[in-house]
């Protein structure tokens, strides 16, 4: 046999960033990544949202991040947003309008997330055209925790490498309640299986 145990527990690595974020206490997470997903756990019982993938979902991914960056950049040139030196910037990475279209039809998911920093970097320095993206996301991220379950004094964990970068974004009630992440996803695989071994007949 490919596994020499007499039992095998398959678990995607969904629940084991929400346990490493939380360990065992209630609370919720947003892990917002290259892609993203939501998660809360109630007395050890766990609800997912979200994670459909880069076409039909990612909300306040990476990805999700550098797609509306370069989308709102397009917007300035209509006049249907503010120009703004992000905008100035991206398109002149992308050398004008017809280079973000060309890149954006071809980039992959981890290639548009990987502009995420840039709009994090001009968000931090007041960029209108960063901080509506940011805004945007975190408006998402509060829908999504809300449809889970959240409510005001559960922790809430951002995890991902653009999660947290959301954290000024989120409204006053969720800021009050964010919470730093007890430990990282190994440590909640290995939790997990100790769970499952003491379920286990001796």
């Amino acid at each position: 046999t490919a596994l020499p145990f007499t039992r095998v527990r398959i678990e995607d690595d969904r629940a084991a960033a929400l346990r490493g974020a939380l360990g065992r206490a209630d609370g919720v997470i947003a892990h917002c990544g290259t892609g993203s997903f939501f998660a809360a756990q109630t007395d050890g019982t766990m609800r997912f949202a979200g994670g459909w993938g880069p076409v039909l979902g990612d909300e306040a991914s990476a990805h999700f991040v550098g797609k509306a960056a370069l989308g709102m950049a397009l917007k300035s040139i209509d006049g249907r947003c503010a120009a703004s030196p992000l905008a100035e910037r991206l398109l002149a990475d992308c050398e004008g309008a017809a280079g973000i279209v060309r890149f954006a039809g071809l980039a992959s998911p981890s290639e548009l997330g990987a502009l995420a920093p840039l709009v994090t970097e001009f968000a931090k320095q007041g960029d209108l055209l960063g901080e509506e993206v940011l805004r945007s996301g975190a408006r998402d991220i509060a829908a999504m925790l809300s449809l889970i379950g959240w409510s005001n004094g559960q922790p809430i964990c951002l995890t991902g490498g653009i999660g947290p970068h959301y954290a000024p974004y989120l409204p006053s009630d969720m800021q009050a309640d964010l919470t730093p992440p007890v430990d990282e996803p190994l440590a909640g695989a290995l939790s997990l299986a100790a769970e499952f071994a003491l379920e286990m007949p001796s």
